[in-house]
């Protein structure tokens, strides 16, 4: 039977880019669907009831106890079959705000990422894997994305269930590509050479996403080698100095954030991210639909996606050196390159949300059952 569900999210923005098309299957099966986040407002249409929660990014500040109040008044008011909680922050809350409850919903916590790993310092690592713990008897399913997170959340017992899932699907008909005139013109437009080599890295600018270290590697590879860099965030200006220091300022783009990274991908010639550490990242699923060989950081969530050698290149995390040797290698063999690039589109698929989307759906449906 159809019932009521609430979608939970730090930002109106993760809801918006990476679940309108859940909203829309609970509406066409018939439930009745709420979503409750915080930051910059955004358009869901697939809500009935779109909530503004007074969600920061500090773990300690009074403004998430608030949110936790409202999200504990929310799931008396409405008695919801299921909660579907994203993000972090906004798990802890919403699993705190669940506890006790006399009549509580079923909640499932899709983990985008743990934010710690084997070689996050001692005290952090304890900080959060207790938040973890402390609302694991909140968590009736906890879906996670990589092999990682996986293994930890059963070792530590973060949730009733735990299920892992290739994702939440990722829709590659959007990435409208480019005929090799349009292509060629686009790159004329940007001022990038037909012999210049385009590395290209999506992604919001943060020390975990860590662009400093592609810029620092940039002086170590040919002058023909640019790097696009679309985004924005709190380190986007510290980037631009830190180029302008290194004097690889006309060998970088920052075109700010991009709606459509269609015509992107099909201008680079290949992806890169030097990430602290990753869920299963849609910058790399893309690219690799997109058909291009990747050199990425050899963190969790970047491994389960790239075979190192065959679909892409796998570099230490924060070893500028390294990257540059992985991507000289792309540059002396444009036939190895090519060749990885044909196996990443092949390796994207099982990742299509057309595909995805059942999956999670049936685990979202199953927690209501039991």
């Amino acid at each position: 039977m159809p019932g009521t569900v609430l979608f939970v999210a730090s930002t109106w923005s993760h809801i918006a880019n990476f679940h309108r098309p859940y909203l829309l299957a609970f509406r066409q099966l018939g439930w009745t669907v709420h979503a409750a986040c915080g930051g910059e407002p955004r358009d869901i249409p697939e809500a009935e009831l779109c909530v503004q929660l007074p969600f920061e990014k500090k773990m300690s500040s009074p403004a998430n106890f608030r949110a936790q109040r409202q999200l504990r008044g929310l799931m008396e008011q409405h008695a919801y079959d299921l909660v579907c909680v994203h993000t972090s922050l906004a798990a802890f809350f919403v699993r705190r705000a669940a506890a006790g409850l006399r009549n509580r919903p079923a909640v499932v916590n899709m983990a985008h990422g743990y934010l710690f790993d084997d070689a996050t310092p001692p005290l952090k690592r304890f900080v959060l894997l207790t938040a973890e713990r402390v609302t694991a008897p909140q968590t009736d399913l906890l879906l996670t994305m990589n092999r990682w997170d996986c293994d930890a959340a059963r070792k530590y017992r973060l949730g009733k269930r735990i299920e892992n899932i290739p994702g939440v699907g990722v829709d590659f008909d959007r990435l409208r590509p480019l005929s090799p005139e349009r292509r060629a013109a686009a790159r004329e437009e940007l001022g990038i050479r037909e012999d210049d080599f385009l590395l290209l890295y999506a992604a919001e600018f943060s020390g975990r996403k860590n662009q400093a270290t592609l810029l620092r590697a940039l002086p170590l590879l040919p002058r023909r080698v640019k790097l696009a860099l679309p985004g924005r965030g709190a380190l986007l200006e510290a980037c631009q100095a830190l180029a302008g220091q290194l004097g690889v300022e006309d060998r970088v783009l920052f075109p700010g954030y991009v709606s459509d990274m269609g015509p992107w991908y099909a201008m680079a010639d290949a992806a890169v991210s030097a990430s602290r550490s990753e869920g299963l990242p849609f910058n790399i699923m893309e690219a690799m639909h997109a058909g291009l060989p990747t050199v990425v950081s050899a963190v969790k969530g970047h491994t389960d996606l790239i075979s190192n050698g065959a679909t892409g290149l796998l570099y230490p995390y924060g070893d500028e050196a390294a990257f540059a040797r992985a991507v000289g290698q792309l540059l002396e063999s444009p036939e190895r390159a090519a060749a990885m690039g044909a196996a990443a589109r092949e390796a994207a698929e099982p990742y299509r949300l057309d595909r995805v989307l059942p999956q999670v759906m049936a685990l979202y449906l199953s927690a209501v059952k039991t």
